[in-house]
C-alpha cells in the first residue's frame, strides 16, 4: 500500500493494529525493533498513511498473535483504497458504534444535523435505551452493551472541542420512552445548551421544506485530517472524506444555519415544549 494522506479507512485500520500491538505489552519502538522496521514506518501505518505492504502487515499481526477474525478484518481494511468507508453490521453493535466513537474522539469540531430524533451525543441514557430497543437492529442479548457504548459517546462533550447541533423542531416533539423521559431529555438539552462550546439551534417547523430533508448526518473536522461526513442507516453506516461529498454537506449546513433559530431563540422553543409537559 503506497504511503498516502490519512483516510477514514486508514485510521480505522491503524486503530485496529494499535490495539493488536497493545495486546503484546510492547511499545511501538520495541515492536519496530523486533520487526526490523524504522519506528517512523510503524507510526505512519498507525496513522493510516500506509507505507507498508500486505506481507508486512500479516507479519506484524502474526507476531502480535491477533485472532484470525480480527486479522482478516484488518487485512480487508488495509486493501481498501476508496474515499468512503461502508460498514455493515450483523446486529447493530458495537463495531459500528466503535468506529464512530474513534472518529468523534479525534475530531476537534463536530456539526450535527438531526431531523427526527435528538442528536445522539445529546441523548440521555433512558432515551438511548428506548430508541435502541425500538430500532429492530440489535438482538436482546446485545442491547445492554450497545446502549452502554452509545451512551459513552457523550464523554467527548468537553471544552477542548466545539459542537454545533442543528435540530428540527419535530424531533423535540416526538415522545420517546414515555413522558418522564421526554421531559428529562428536554431539560438535559437546556442544561447542555448553556455550555460555551455547545451550540444548539432549532430549525422550526414554520420554515417548511429545507436543505436537510435528505436526512441526518454529522460533519467531523480534525486538526490533521480532511473533514469526514458520517451517515447511518438501519443496517450500515458510511464515512466519506472526499472533497466533493464534504463540500455538498457543508453547503447543506450553510443553508440550515440560514433558517435555524439562534441559540437564545432555540432555548426558548425547548423551554416552551418543556413547560407544556408540566
Amino acid at each position: 500500500m503506497p504511503k498516502r494522506s490519512s483516510s477514514v479507512v486508514g485510521r480505522e485500520f491503524g486503530n485496529g493494529v494499535r490495539a493488536a500491538i497493545e495486546s503484546t505489552g510492547l511499545t511501538q519502538r520495541q515492536l519496530a525493533e523486533v520487526l526490523g522496521w524504522q519506528e517512523a514506518k510503524l507510526s505512519d501505518m498507525l496513522a493510516g498513511k500506509g507505507g507498508v505492504n500486505e506481507v508486512e502487515v500479516r507479519e506484524l499481526l502474526a507476531y502480535c498473535r491477533t485472532p484470525l477474525v480480527e486479522r482478516e478484518r484488518l487485512i480487508e481494511l488495509y486493501r481498501e483504497q476508496r474515499s468512503f468507508y461502508v460498514q455493515f453490521t450483523a446486529d447493530g453493535v458495537p463495531d459500528q458504534v466503535r468506529t464512530l466513537i474513534n472518529q468523534e474522539k479525534e475530531a476537534t469540531e463536530i456539526i450535527d444535523w438531526s431531523m427526527i430524533l435528538v442528536p445522539g451525543l445529546l441523548q440521555i441514557h433512558e432515551y438511548i435505551a428506548a430508541v435502541t430497543a425500538k430500532a429492530q437492529t440489535v438482538s436482546e442479548e446485545n442491547l445492554p452493551k450497545t446502549i452502554a457504548a452509545r451512551a459513552a459517546r457523550a464523554e467527548i462533550l468537553e471544552y477542548s472541542r466545539t459542537f454545533t447541533f442543528y435540530v428540527h423542531e419535530q424531533a423535540l416533539l416526538l415522545q420517546v420512552g414515555g413522558e418522564e423521559v421526554w421531559r428529562e431529555q428536554l431539560a438535559h438539552m437546556l442544561r447542555m445548551s448553556v455550555r460555551k462550546y455547545i451550540s444548539i439551534r432549532i430549525v422550526p417547523r414554520s420554515v417548511g421544506v429545507h436543505a436537510g430533508i435528505t436526512g441526518d448526518f454529522r460533519l467531523m473536522k480534525f486538526p490533521k485530517y480532511p473533514p469526514v461526513v458520517y451517515i447511518d442507516s438501519v443496517r450500515c453506516c458510511l464515512f466519506f472524506d472526499d472533497t466533493e461529498t464534504v463540500d455538498t454537506y457543508e453547503n447543506i449546513l450553510k443553508d440550515l444555519a440560514a433558517v435555524a433559530l439562534d441559540e437564545e431563540e432555540s432555548r426558548a422553543v425547548i423551554n416552551s415544549i418543556l413547560e407544556g409537559l408540566q
